[in-house]
């Protein structure tokens, strides 16, 4: 019997080999809702965002890589949102309420008010969250308003006024103490005085603060503040630029290395990181608020 053996002559091997797609680049400008007149934007979870308005006390949630928009809180009556700052313990969501006073807490995910806190003062202005507390800024007056927090981010008791002291320099009738950063074991605070355009470390447990010298610069007009490792990133809002600060280990000093800068600023007040660019919001305070006036965030490289 003959044994048929197999030939590989006339057979065709098709090899597939799989091309890999690269990933759009996130959006250099996202827009945001006309009219919604914003002033703070924060990191969530991964690629979201957070932006306040001043003109609803609302939130929107933003998707850093595609660019869309979607409600988080709806508006507030008698409410508005400055700077704000999210726990990734509890997903909590921080907002400073300008002229009310107040500081909220809020549930990003239903929008639900967890908390309200009066602090009674002229201009609560931005705020950042530590193992410990919530850290709110005063703009008129030499005072910071802490919200204690417990075990995963917990609400944890009444908020207390801490005074400044030390170095620090208030300007009467002045907007004061705006941006505020923490470094990652939250032993020291950073701010910003907007009107000298010094900044300031700040010893949580006393409220004594230290100026950072400059060695002779400064970032007047500094309102949001982002911490980088070493690099301190100051919004220079009506000069629509962002000053990068690096600091010295002991945070005792700085120079400013670089000022960046944007065709599309237009007032940008606050700040954020995703992915090797900064994310700051256009407040556009010189142009008037009304229902089709336009708004976005503009992406530019760190």
């Amino acid at each position: 019997m003959k044994r048929l053996l197999p030939t590989l002559l006339g057979l065709v091997v098709v090899v597939a080999t799989a091309v890999p797609v690269a990933a759009a680049p996130p959006p250099d400008l996202i827009p945001l809702p006309d009219g919604f007149a914003p002033e703070g934007i924060t990191a969530g979870y991964g690629n979201e965002a957070f932006a306040g308005s001043l003109s609803t006390g609302g939130v929107v949630r933003i998707d850093l890589t595609t660019g869309a928009v979607s409600s988080a809180v709806v508006a507030q009556v008698g409410r508005i949102a400055v700077g704000m700052d999210h726990d990734p313990r509890s997903g909590h969501l921080f907002v400073a309420g300008g002229t009310t006073g107040e500081g909220y807490v809020y549930d990003p995910d239903t929008g639900a008010t967890l908390a309200v806190y009066d602090f009674g003062g002229g201009f609560v202005n931005d705020v950042i969250v530590t193992r410990d507390a919530a850290w709110f800024t005063e703009s008129f007056a030499p005072v910071l308003y802490k919200v204690p927090l417990g075990r995963a981010g917990a609400l944890a008791g009444p908020a207390e006024t801490v005074p400044l002291g030390g170095e620090f320099d208030f300007v009467a009738g002045q907007f004061n103490t705006n941006g505020i950063e923490a470094t990652p074991n939250g032993k020291k605070l950073i701010i910003v005085n907007s009107t000298t355009g010094t900044v300031y470390t700040v010893d949580p447990d006393t409220g004594d603060a230290g100026e950072i010298d400059l060695g002779g610069d400064s970032v007047a007009g500094g309102d949001g503040i982002l911490l980088l490792g070493r690099d301190l990133y100051v919004v220079q809002n009506f000069l629509n630029q962002i000053a990068e600060v690096r600091l010295a280990p002991d945070l005792a000093s700085g120079e400013v290395t670089r000022l960046l800068t944007d065709a599309d600023f237009d007032i940008p007040t606050t700040v954020m990181s995703f992915a090797g660019g900064l994310y700051a919001v256009n407040a556009r305070f010189t142009t008037p608020v009304t229902p089709a006036t336009e708004y976005d965030v503009v992406r530019v490289d760190r």
